[in-house]
């Protein structure tokens, strides 16, 4: 082979490299320029904009702290004047309730002191009786069973020791004699029992 086919054969072989290396350079520029873009962007700002940036942030963050702030602010101070208006008037209502027992107690008493019957005084009082523990059923207050019971202290208080009638009345309420009360399963009051021993 002559100098001349050699050289022509390398100058061929060379043609698709040549052609493939300006597709790799045209990448490569785009994302060097695309880089360069990026990093223009972060260069166009000097520093003193970019605290001025950041300190608009700040204050921006600073803004919304504080609105969320007097936000709850608000809501706690309108959670504690409601609160004390529960409390205040939380017993409007039962009291309300309470008022026509109170007016029967009036009738029943002006019924004593003009010398009524004492059988119809005697009923009327048991039916004045009878509406008062109603109410007091429907405020969820029931009297604790205690006479018979096993002693407990969770709901009753001893007032005294007695010999018990019968062993097996030992450790047990003998006799009650103040009532004891639970509202929704609390102890409202004690009951004060005699204990057998």
């Amino acid at each position: 082979m002559s100098k001349k086919n050699k050289k022509n054969q390398n100058e061929e072989a060379q043609a698709p490299q040549q052609e493939a290396q300006p597709d790799e350079n045209q990448n490569n520029k785009q994302q060097s320029a695309e880089n360069k873009a990026t990093d223009n962007e972060a260069a166009q700002l000097t520093p003193e904009q970019r605290i001025a940036q950041l300190e608009e942030q700040i204050e921006h963050e600073k803004k919304e702290y504080l609105f969320l702030l007097s936000d709850f602010e608000n809501f706690r101070r309108r959670t504690i004047m409601e609160k004390a208006d529960l409390i205040k008037n939380g017993t409007e209502s039962a009291m309300r309730d309470l008022l026509p027992v109170v007016d029967d107690l009036e009738r029943a008493l002006d019924a004593i002191n003009k010398g009524g019957d004492l059988d119809s005084l005697k009923e009327g009082v048991g039916l004045i009786y009878n509406k008062f523990v109603k109410y007091l059923e429907s405020q969820h207050v029931i009297a604790i069973d205690s006479t018979g019971k096993d002693f407990d202290t969770d709901v009753h208080e001893a007032v005294t020791m007695f010999p018990a009638p019968d062993p097996s009345m030992k450790g047990k309420v003998i006799d009650t004699t103040i009532k004891g009360y639970k509202i929704n399963d609390k102890v409202l009051r004690h009951a004060k029992v005699v204990v057998g021993s």
